[in-house]
């Protein structure tokens, strides 16, 4: 369920004037419009919400981290923006100052009733540049409006990284992104071969996009504060690697060669070939060593590796 969009406006079209509590200064007067921590904490309240840990709620409060946070993105007003998990709406509003469109995803039933009263009270001016998703993430396999150019979230901590995984498969048309995750889960999406936290996150992340850590974020800026430091990640959309394996077949490499990621990958990949034997041939055939591990490997190793499954040995 969403609600209906309309054509967006020109990018250089009027905006008009803020006209929510605290507001009424137009959306270039920041502050006014975003949500500071006594706002959030009056939606909340009127909403009867009380953030939840098994869906990850932690609300920011801080109007200068989501202006951070649009910034870092590089969010253009050509940009259309995809953003998983609004909540009561401190990223959307900052997102409809600069972005061409923004489309929200939300799972929570009273959020997602509520969130389109927020910018409209807040961003009058700009409340036909935005539609309402009310649906999982996870399951979401269209949008309303245009293609989404620009995926900016705040994504909840238990499902960060498959909801970024199945949202970058799913729109091909995302060309760049920052979202906000654990800082553990950060450093893990943007690790490079060979580091102790480089595993399945983020062999598959470079599937899509080259992905590096573009910053830290403090626990004072969420209600209630996380017991976990935050991390920015940035994402600028990269072709895949040349194969001919699909991207399923690549992926069932990287699982096996991480599920026993202390195994040689010649004893790791023995369940995806067939045998040990039938691993050594394939990564022979694919110029990998077989007495490596995993945590050395590249997205256009496994997916080399993918491809010559069934070689057998000379």
């Amino acid at each position: 369920m969403s609600s209906a969009p309309s054509p967006p406006p020109s990018p250089g079209a009027d905006t008009g004037p803020g006209t929510g509590p605290g507001s009424g200064t137009g959306p270039g007067s920041g502050a006014d419009v975003l949500l500071g921590p006594a706002d959030v904490r009056e939606l909340a309240a009127a909403l009867g919400v009380r953030p939840t840990k098994q869906r990850g709620q932690n609300f920011v409060i801080d109007a200068n981290t989501v202006r951070r946070i649009v910034r870092t993105a590089r969010v253009s007003p050509e940009d259309v923006v995809v953003e998983v998990g609004p909540g009561l709406g401190s990223l959307t509003l900052a997102l409809l100052q600069e972005a061409a469109w923004v489309t929200a995803v939300e799972i929570d039933d009273v959020l997602a009733a509520a969130l389109p009263a927020t910018v409209a009270a807040r961003l009058p001016g700009r409340a036909d540049r935005f539609a309402l998703v009310h649906h999982d993430a996870m399951r979401v396999a269209e949008l309303p409006g245009p293609e989404p150019t620009a995926l900016v979230a705040n994504l909840p901590y238990n499902v960060a990284v498959p909801v970024l995984l199945h949202m970058l498969a799913t729109f091909p048309s995302i060309e760049h992104g920052l979202v906000m995750v654990q800082a553990e889960v950060a450093d893990r999406l943007a690790a490079e071969p060979g580091s102790k936290v480089y595993g399945v996150p983020s062999v598959k992340a470079a599937w899509y996009a080259e992905v590096r850590r573009a910053g830290a974020i403090g626990r004072n800026v969420f209600w209630p504060a996380p017991n976990v430091d935050s991390g920015l990640v940035s994402l600028t959309r990269r072709d895949p690697p040349r194969t001919g394996a699909t991207r399923r077949e690549v992926f069932a490499v990287v699982d096996a060669a991480f599920a026993q990621r202390r195994k040689t990958l010649r004893a790791a990949l023995a369940g995806w070939a067939g045998s040990a034997a039938a691993a050594e041939a394939a990564l022979t055939a694919a110029g990998i060593d077989p007495r490596t591990r995993g945590e050395s490997l590249t997205i256009e190793d496994f997916a080399a590796i993918a491809e010559r499954k069934g070689t057998t040995s000379a």
